[in-house]
């Protein structure tokens, strides 16, 4: 039973490779890539299924016990992420059918999405604090490429942007993972957080917390390490976009909810109170980033980086309502804002340009377009019944529960200027006329296309859409499951034992 665990890395990778093979046969990389999703989503079905069934799954890679092994780790927080990212992975798939060009699928685009996501379940997977490192190097390599894929002037400068600020995490990351090693003598995570309590040494221990928050940070993109993310977004193609935006950030947050539940807890009226002020400042500097913008994907990145404050307030409320709150705000953030990339696509297709003051008029044309954009829009600045009303709701309550209200009211005027974001790109994009006055033209153009790559392109909107008011209408399952995931989380003794075999 426990060889599923290493089924969403295998998967992937298996796929990646018989690519390869194929490597002039276009045509046979996209069918293998929407089977690869498939799988991968068949596969992590089964595996949070298991969890939720049998409890924490560990498995020792080469049957080296651990701590001296690999461990390979499913508790519910990961095997959430991992259908999470199947779903995505899925959707951007089926998205790239009908938006990605010829000239990047010659150059291994599907294989590389392969990749991609084979080191994100990875990241999540890992019971070890150095395999977690390496991980992140797989997912940095397959992002820069995608990134740089197509060689055009920005994307360089975004590429070389992206890269430059991820290596200084990675370079941050190693040094406090060679910290770590040398206190504790080892870099399992159930191992480590065995063990740190007894460290003397508790100010070094600080120390190499925060070199964590520093480079999990930058990953993640939170205050003040944020500026690699909106001067590189919006430079890819957009479903490259998409998967970026949905997923790469949240293997930051991920990293820092394990490491500040499971290792770093001994000093948390310190280190807890630094993270939810940069969770403040985080929410402030990305929805006033966003505020400012006329590209409508360069408003989706800061809000990016402003709905990531949301997660880590929750994490540093560290109440198990807290940590809930942030599980499910992860869940619905993920699907929301991929599919608010994935509308801005279609807009681009339809107008040629994401420059809000030069679009107009879709709503009279594309009535279901806009419908399309507003369920996410909506969403995301928390409207109910919408899943961000419940998202906001649940982070929001733990914070008044435990009279963190600084850091409520700033979470309130950040979801009031995130709907006024939301309401700018409908009024220009949506509502207004076109500003060139050629509606017909814009029309037209877009009536060429062929209908099945429209319907590849809009089948993925549609469809996470509906999970989005799925979820805002039947939250209470949701959450549970988020509930049930911050219970295992504030209470590690099952995963140390589970991994450990204690």
């Amino acid at each position: 039973m426990n060889l599923i665990i290493v089924l969403p890395i295998i998967v992937p990778l298996l796929f990646a490779v018989i690519m390869l093979f194929f490597w002039k046969n276009i045509k046979a990389h996209k069918i293998l890539n929407v089977i690869a999703s498939i799988c991968s989503l068949a596969v992590a079905i089964i595996l949070i299924s298991n969890v939720n069934t049998l409890g924490i799954l560990a498995l020792q890679v080469g049957s080296w016990q651990a701590p001296f092994g690999i461990s390979i780790v499913a508790d519910l927080l990961t095997s959430i992420m991992v259908l999470i990212t199947s779903v995505i992975g899925l959707a951007t798939a089926i998205y790239s059918l009908g938006s990605m060009d010829e000239q990047r699928e010659k150059f291994f685009y599907y294989p590389l999405l392969q990749f991609l996501l084979m080191g994100i379940n990875g990241a999540f997977l890992t019971g070890d604090i150095f395999n977690l490192y390496v991980w992140f190097e797989v997912m940095l390599i397959s992002s820069f490429v995608l990134l740089a894929l197509g060689g055009k002037r920005e994307q360089l400068e975004g590429a070389i942007k992206y890269v430059t600020l991820n290596l200084l995490s990675s370079a941050i990351f190693l040094a406090a993972v060679g910290i770590l090693y040398g206190i504790v003598g080892t870099l399992n995570m159930a191992d480590v957080a065995r063990k740190i309590p007894f460290v003397e040494e508790k100010e070094l221990v600080t120390v190499v917390s925060f070199l964590f928050m520093v480079a999990f940070g930058i990953k993640a993109a939170v205050f003040p390490l944020f500026f690699w993310l909106p001067a590189s977004y919006h430079t890819p193609p957009i479903a490259v976009s998409a998967i970026f935006a949905g997923l790469l950030t949240k293997v930051g947050v991920y990293a820092l909810i394990r490491v500040f539940t499971l290792i770093f807890i001994q000093d948390t009226n310190f280190t807890h109170t630094v993270l939810l002020v940069i969770a403040g400042f985080t929410m402030l500097t990305g929805v006033l980033g966003a505020a400012s913008q006329n590209d409508m994907r360069k408003i989706l990145s800061f809000h990016i980086i402003s709905q990531i404050g949301y997660m880590i307030m929750g994490l540093a409320l560290f109440s198990p309502l807290a940590i809930a709150g942030a599980i499910f705000y992860i869940i619905h953030h993920i699907i929301v804002k991929t599919n608010l990339f994935l509308v801005s696509g279609v807009v681009d297709k339809m107008k040629g340009s994401f420059n809000l003051k030069k679009i107009g008029g879709l709503y009279r044309y594309y009535p279901l377009l806009g419908l399309l954009f507003l369920i996410p829009a909506l969403s995301l600045a928390g409207i109910p019944p919408l899943s961000g009303f419940w998202a906001k709701f649940v982070v929001i309550k733990a914070g008044l529960e435990i009279d963190q209200a600084l850091i409520v009211i700033v979470a309130l005027v950040v979801g009031i200027l995130t709907l006024f974001s939301m309401t700018k790109i409908w009024n220009e994009a949506f509502w207004k006329d076109d500003p060139k006055g050629n509606e017909n033209k814009i029309i037209d153009s877009f009536s060429a296309i062929k209908l099945s790559k429209k319907v590849l392109m809009f089948s993925p909107i549609i469809i996470l859409a509906l999970i989005t008011i799925i979820i805002g209408f039947n939250a209470e399952p949701f959450f549970n499951f988020a509930n049930n995931a911050a219970s295992q989380l504030l209470n590690p003794s099952e995963y140390i034992s589970k991994v450990l075999g204690l």
